[in-house]
């Protein structure tokens, strides 16, 4: 088969392709995004037809990927790791339901919190679910951990979750390609109550997902992702997971390791490896990326002095693993540091030159003067960009979709005015719900949906709701002349002040769409006309 050269998150699309797969299902979210868009504009998944349009969101797309389950079908759903707390419920549920056809939760980790609200370990959530998963340390096994993740997933009707982290999903090296497998036949579950959760079913379950445990671990023991490596210095011995195990392994000249290692590729942990290099090493270094999951484990509740890691401070507790830091942790010489040049030092990200919610927030401000700071609440989008200077614009930035959910809060609690500010993709994903809570409750709220025509933040991909916005406000019963679009340019600036001005002073719920296509639609527009 003939070599690649692939992104992480390019290389899981494509062995879940050659795995067989015939859907995927997901929203977008960096470091995330490019395992779907491999897939919508792969030559192959197009010939053969394997669904590939964007979900609402998570919840959604987790929901969607059971049901091609369900049919049969090989299946994979991705996400960021804050996506993953939108798909807990159908996600957390479907370690009961199980899989009919293979099922691939693909989740991308942002330890350093490169364009993320906070770092978070998505290996908790497969620990908490009882759930296999798999964490790749390099772009070739992030392309084989399809195979093995379908081939689980269906021999034990369970999920199986696939983790990686920013470095490995935006890094590029050769894979090279397997055989490629048919496709499922369409085939319903041969249990007709297989995902039914009623109690009674429920019940007996959970007992079955307990008692396959013993299996995963067996899975586990015997994965090819999973290697015990021999070392003569047995007083260290070092566990690495996932990426950390590249970090570990650059700082070791061809190849050559003095300490026993055990990789991790596979979870639940291996308990025959684990127990070897406990008993074989006077002390333990874990190395793995995110929270301190391994380490907790090993360390139990009253604490194993052996075990080193990020939880006694031998490892940084957040931000990304570097070899700079494994050095230190095993007392080796530091590397010489490199200035960084002028012109690469890190500068704060800005609204693009003619970006339309420029106009919106000037226009806002304006209004809002007579008033003190504290009364837009912002959300998650390049929208948010204006709560930097020189606009400083808005006060608040929670999750996807709380800007009009805090915004309905502050106003209950008597915050006048409250403003949300939205934008169309996320309005789409989060933002109907909690709309709909303040049309119930009357709330005395303006809601600015920002709509640039396009999921700018995340690579320029379609938002669910071009085009429907006004029909769904309408339809959650928005007042019909209380939903008002303008147009962000300057030369409107007095116009726009003045309906703004109008919709904060009626005594109820507002919607105002500031309508202009982000500058690099229309660019890229005006260039194919």
């Amino acid at each position: 088969m003939k070599k690649l050269m692939l992104l992480g998150d390019e290389a899981i699309a494509q062995g879940a392709l050659d795995a067989g797969l015939s859907g995927a299902y997901g929203y977008p979210g960096t470091p995330s995004t490019e395992i779907v868009e491999y897939i919508q504009r792969n030559r192959e998944a197009i010939e053969r037809n394997v669904h590939r349009t964007w979900s609402a969101n998570e919840k959604t797309a987790m929901e969607e990927a059971l049901g091609m389950s369900y049919a049969g079908k090989r299946v994979i759903t991705t996400m960021k790791h804050v996506g993953l707390n939108v798909a807990a419920d159908p996600y957390m549920n479907s370690a009961l339901t199980g899989a009919n056809g293979g099922v691939i939760v693909a989740v991308a980790d942002d330890p350093s919190m490169h364009s993320s609200q906070n770092e978070q370990d998505s290996r908790y959530y497969a620990k908490f679910a009882l759930m296999p998963a798999l964490e790749p340390s390099n772009q070739q096994e992030a392309y084989e951990m399809p195979f093995l993740a379908y081939e689980i997933s269906e021999k034990y009707h369970i999920p199986v979750m696939i983790r990686l982290t920013t470095r490995l999903a935006h890094s590029r090296a050769g894979i090279k390609r397997r055989e490629v497998l048919n496709e499922n036949e369409l085939q319903k579950p041969e249990n007709p109550n297989q995902f039914m959760l009623l109690p009674a079913y429920a019940r007996k379950k959970y007992k079955h997902l307990l008692a396959i445990q013993k299996d995963l671990v067996k899975e586990s023991e015997n994965s090819p992702f999973n290697k015990y490596m021999k070392g003569e210095d047995k007083s260290l011995g070092i566990i690495a997971c996932g990426l950390g195990f590249n970090y570990l392994m650059e700082n070791f000249e061809a190849g050559k390791f003095p300490y026993p290692i055990l990789k991790i590729g596979q979870y639940p942990l291996p308990g025959k490896q684990i127990e070897k290099i406990m008993n074989e090493c006077e002390n333990i270094l874990v190395v793995e990326e995110g929270m301190p999951l391994v380490e907790e484990m090993l360390n139990g509740f009253l604490g194993n002095k052996k075990v080193k890691g990020r939880l006694d401070g031998t490892i940084p507790r957040d931000g990304e693993l570097n070899p700079q830091i494994i050095r230190r942790a095993l007392n080796l010489p530091e590397l010489p540091s490199q200035a960084i040049p002028e012109i690469v030092a890190g500068r704060p990200p800005a609204l693009c030159v003619g970006c339309p919610h420029i106009d919106t927030y000037k226009a806002l401000n304006e209004v809002l003067k007579p008033y003190r700071k504290g009364h837009v609440f912002s959300d998650i989008g390049c929208y948010t960009l204006g709560f930097l200077p020189p606009y400083k614009a808005s006060d608040t930035c929670v999750d996807m979709g709380a800007s009009v959910s805090m915004a309905v809060g502050a106003a209950d609690a008597g915050l006048f005015p409250a403003v949300a500010a939205i934008g169309d993709s996320t309005f789409g994903h989060s933002g109907i719900t909690p709309l709909l809570d303040a049309v119930i409750s009357k709330s005395n709220i303006v809601v600015i949906i920002m709509d640039n025509d396009i999921t700018a933040m995340t690579g320029m991909q379609d938002s669910q709701v071009t085009g429907r916005i006004e029909d769904i406000c309408m339809g959650v019963g928005v007042e019909k002349e209380h939903i008002r679009v303008i147009n962000p340019l300057s030369r409107h600036h007095e116009e726009n002040v003045k309906v703004i001005k109008e919709e904060l002073n009626y005594n109820g719920v507002s919607v105002i769409i500031p309508r202009r296509p982000c500058i690099h639609v229309y660019a890229k527009r005006k260039k194919k006309s």
